[in-house]
């Protein structure tokens, strides 16, 4: 197969897998957050507000806020990644308003908007990590993110969106003059991060370990059994003057108690810093798309 078919096919998996994320996405809307009157941040949870007020379309409301941004993004963002998420922010108006009409929606008794917020987070979070491990968006905040990280790296990511959604909460509480909603609009976010951190880093977390030992040869020869690549870096003790040699590996979280044993076993006196790795790619691990 020619590098154009690879390509053609790579992007028509990527859209079918977009529009099934959105489509989990939108369920999560339909059935649990909305009903419930619960904003959960960003521009759904701002076109949840305003449809309470208004009486307009959830799905419409999501689409005529994203047009802006959407303009923005294609003047100043990658193309391929904003043609992604219009067709994200389109599947997403389409199925809320439409497709997904005529299915039960859970509406919660007194004291029991924790049962939305939780089910409504982990659809929303879960139809958000399917889109984003194919480089797509619903768009909204998540256009604006990146728009701020292109011209102002050193601003994190975390601290706008958190800084977006404290507002949408805020005004909810406006609107709907209750607090209950509020807090669960915040559950509600959280179950999202949660669920997306499991789903596009989940399977691809490991641990990277530094080994000072006075045996690296030996840690070296007995981690190599466990069929990963072990790196001997060369060092110098800043007060001894002495050079060192450290043993470097990156293993699955699972793997990392064996590294541990390993070193224990072969010099009780090493000196061991354990980091985590968001993402491990290459031979070995999650293959480097």
């Amino acid at each position: 197969m020619s590098d154009t078919s690879k390509k053609f096919w790579r992007w028509v998996i990527d859209i079918a897998v977009i529009i099934a994320g959105s489509g989990v996405y939108a369920l999560g809307v339909h059935c649990f957050t909305a009903p419930n009157n619960i904003a959960p941040g960003g521009v759904t949870g701002l076109a949840t507000i305003v449809s309470f007020v208004t009486d307009l379309n959830i799905g419409m409301l999501i689409t005529v806020m994203n047009i802006p941004l959407l303009i923005a993004g294609f003047f100043l963002l990658n193309r391929g990644t904003m043609i992604k998420t219009l067709i994200g922010v389109v599947v997403l108006s389409v199925m809320t308003d439409w497709l997904l009409k005529d299915v039960p929606v859970y509406v919660a008794d007194s004291g029991g908007g924790i049962l939305a917020a939780l089910f409504g987070g982990l659809l929303m979070g879960a139809g958000l990590g399917i889109v984003y491990g194919r480089e797509g968006t619903t768009g909204g905040t998540d256009i604006i993110n990146k728009i701020i990280n292109r011209f102002k790296p050193e601003i994190k990511l975390g601290q706008i969106s958190f800084l977006v959604n404290a507002a949408v909460a805020l005004s909810g509480y406006i609107v709907y003059k209750n607090l209950d909603v509020v807090l669960y609009a915040i559950v509600s976010v959280f179950v999202q991060s949660r669920v997306i951190d499991g789903l596009v880093y989940g399977g691809l977390e490991g641990k990277f370990l530094m080994i000072f030992s006075e045996k690296p040869q030996e840690i070296a020869d007995r981690l190599l059994k466990l069929k990963r690549g072990v790196t001997l870096l060369s060092g110098e003790g800043a007060y001894s003057g002495e050079n060192r040699q450290v043993v470097c590996i990156a293993v699955h979280k699972n793997e990392y108690v064996k590294v541990k044993r390993i070193v224990k076993q072969t010099d009780p006196n090493a000196f061991v810093i354990i980091t985590g790795a968001s993402e491990v790619l290459g031979k070995g691990f999650q293959k480097l798309d």
